[in-house]
């Protein structure tokens, strides 16, 4: 898991598990609604998602590392989509067009922390509708119910656990994942049913890059894909007699890159090394075995085909049925579209929309670029100058699925979730200074490829230590003004103790206007740590009218209020930051603790033993709630 930022100013306890919930959205009787399946169709549906998953680190296509057996199982019994490609190198936006089967114009999510459209149906809530059981299991942020997936669902299980400075960590393993995914099967085996399972393993860091051993960014990226894959497995094993009678796909929702075309990461360009994902298949209704298809299919054709597959009907939809494809035949050809914001959002630089059409794909940006795809798969050689007639005839098309005029308004489509921004930050979605327009119009982003790619680097989690500080340095040499290197620059100094410095940081994040709270956070870290404890309570405030839900904000001030002797307002804070989140155990621990300072002995011991049934109980901190317990009984 990743590591969160030490906010918490005063630690009482260490890592401690985060309860993991489910919320229920109307739950039906399986028994009296289920849905009958038609003669020959597919009765349920298993849909995994793995993030970051390019399609050439899959064995099914050819990757030689043994990183897949079970997606190679899958293909091996149904087929594999050779040229499927995203919509959108960001996971809410490729997410949501394989949900609605639409691109993202025609749902609203064009970018992380933008929510879908709620007027816009997708497979869970069409599923939902034919008496379907619906359950979700989410292993990271991006897809938090807040961004509008959750519709249809009964189950959308979501939370994730907390790390141990206090905040919500933002990913959780693929096997807690998978662990839920099965409890919830076990139990709804009577009925049809759509199960969504979403893994995050592969996405950076790769394992834990302070303790690689020597192993390349790449071997250890495979052996996240390993351990995906091997969820997958145990989801597998776990339908039992009902795999049978169930359509299983996976698909990765983009691809990642290791340094081609520039580019660390994923979200900024949208070459198909970040495009093309896996595509696999098996089970009713699809009679090939081992089959490749090679016509380009797109994930918003997911929805369309397997509603095809369960004959429960069609969904208003971009994109389109490819069960001829399946069944030996071909479609007519058409253009598929992709795009990528988050050159706007995050940078202020121009957004890069691209249209992939028989042997051509365009890319519509300041400077123009069009590949012959057939003959240069991996792009390498812009020809836009060699045939300038079809770049323009394929730039008109471009506008009809998103015109070029939204790309001069970023505030139109920016966020204001302070707290889900910060989330986001954590996970190493990029953002630097939100750079304007000029008269010329928005920069190209291949013109601020290297300020991106080292952006791309800090965030990925493979730097540490001082590597990590002398990268941040050397970003802001060139970019004095980037918030979010002042804010991780700040993150650094503060594990090290260098309090004055990082202080410093933190104060010109502040000044960046980040949307977030994490400025002030480390900002009041800093002056608590250097004796100055009004001040640091002081900024906390600041931060409290800014995200008044946030707990972490909740739990510092009472802390503070708590070492002043301001029993009442400590415990009314914590108890603020209890409310949003029970599962706080840090939070409850100083609640006791205030409780005992205000002499209330009984409410104090009464918070201890409420922390203790909490824990786990191997948790590493339950000794230390008992000696307080024991204390309090004396």
């Amino acid at each position: 898991m990743r590591k969160a930022a030490p906010y918490i100013l005063v630690v009482m306890l260490a890592a401690v598990a985060g309860g993991v919930f489910l919320r229920y959205r109307g739950g039906r009787e399986a028994a009296s609604t289920a849905p009958v399946a038609r003669a020959g169709t597919a009765r349920h549906l298993v849909l995994v998602t793995i993030d970051t998953l390019r399609a050439d680190h899959v064995g099914a296509y050819g990757y030689r590392a043994g990183t897949t057996p079970s997606l190679d199982r899958i293909a091996q019994g149904g087929v594999r989509f050779d040229r499927a490609y995203a919509p959108a190198p960001i996971t809410l936006a490729s997410h949501a067009s394989m949900l609605t089967g639409r691109y993202p114009a025609g749902h609203g999510a064009r970018d992380n922390l933008m929510p879908v459209n709620a007027s816009v149906p997708t497979l869970a809530t069409v599923l939902h509708d034919q008496g379907f059981q619906t359950a979700a299991f989410i292993a990271a942020f991006p897809l938090d119910h807040r961004f509008g997936l959750s519709r249809g669902f009964d189950v959308y299980s979501d939370r994730m656990p907390r790390g141990p400075e206090g905040k919500l960590l933002n990913e959780r393993p693929g096997r807690q994942v998978v662990d839920e995914a099965l409890g919830w099967l076990e139990a709804h085996r009577g009925g049809r049913f759509f199960l969504w399972v979403h893994l995050y393993e592969p996405h950076a860091p790769y394992g834990d890059p302070a303790h690689a051993a020597g192993r390349s960014p790449i071997e250890r990226y495979d052996d996240e894909i390993r351990t995906a894959d091997g969820q997958v497995g145990r989801l597998l094993d776990g339908l039992g007699p009902v795999l049978a009678d169930t359509i299983v796909i996976v698909v990765g929702d983009h691809g990642e890159a290791f340094g081609e075309h520039g580019e660390i990461g994923h979200s900024i360009f949208v070459y198909d090394t970040t495009l093309h994902v896996p595509w696999v298949m098996m089970g009713p209704g699809i009679t090939a075995r081992g089959a490749a298809i090679t016509d380009p299919v797109c994930l918003i054709d997911l929805a369309p085909t397997l509603l095809a597959l369960l004959g429960t009907g069609k969904i208003d939809a971009d994109g389109v049925n490819v069960r001829p494809l399946i069944d030996g035949g071909h479609l007519p050809a058409r253009d598929l579209y992709a795009e990528s914001f988050a050159p706007l959002v995050d940078f202020g630089w121009s957004p890069l929309r691209a249209l992939r059409s028989g042997a051509w794909k365009t890319i519509a940006a300041p400077r123009p670029e069009m590949y012959d795809i057939e003959r240069d798969p991996n792009e390498t050689t812009d020809v836009t100058a060699l045939h300038p007639d079809v770049q323009k005839k394929f730039a008109d098309r471009i506008d009809r699925y998103s015109p070029a005029e939204l790309a001069q308004s970023p505030d139109a489509i920016v966020t204001s979730d302070r707290e889900a921004a910060t989330r986001l930050r954590a996970l190493g979605y990029v953002q630097g200074t939100r750079e304007k327009a000029t008269a010329t119009g928005r920069a190209d982003p291949k013109d601020r490829r290297e300020l991106a790619a080292r952006m791309g680097l800090v965030v990925s989690g493979e730097l540490q230590g001082k590597a990590l500080e002398d990268a941040l340095r050397a970003i802001l040499r060139d970019d004095p003004g980037n918030p979010q290197a002042h804010l991780r620059l700040g993150d650094c100094l503060l594990d090290q103790a260098q309090w004055a410095e990082a202080e410093r940081h933190f104060s010109v994040a502040i000044t960046g206007d980040l949307p977030s709270v994490d400025a002030y956070l480390g900002l009041a870290a800093c002056q608590s740590a250097l004796g100055r404890r009004d001040a640091s309570e002081q900024t906390l405030r600041k931060a409290h009218e800014l995200e008044p839900d946030n707990p972490v904000v909740s739990a510092n001030l009472g802390i503070l209020e708590s070492q002043a002797g301001r029993a009442d307002q400590a415990i009314r804070s914590l108890t603020e930051a209890l409310v949003v989140d029970p599962d706080f155990h840090e939070a409850r621990f100083n609640l006791a603790l205030a409780y005992a300072r205000a002499g209330r002995r009984q409410d104090a011991e009464r918070a201890a033993r409420d922390l203790l049934s909490r824990l786990p109980a191997d948790a590493p901190q339950r000794p230390e709630v008992e000696r307080l317990i024991a204390a309090l009984g004396r």
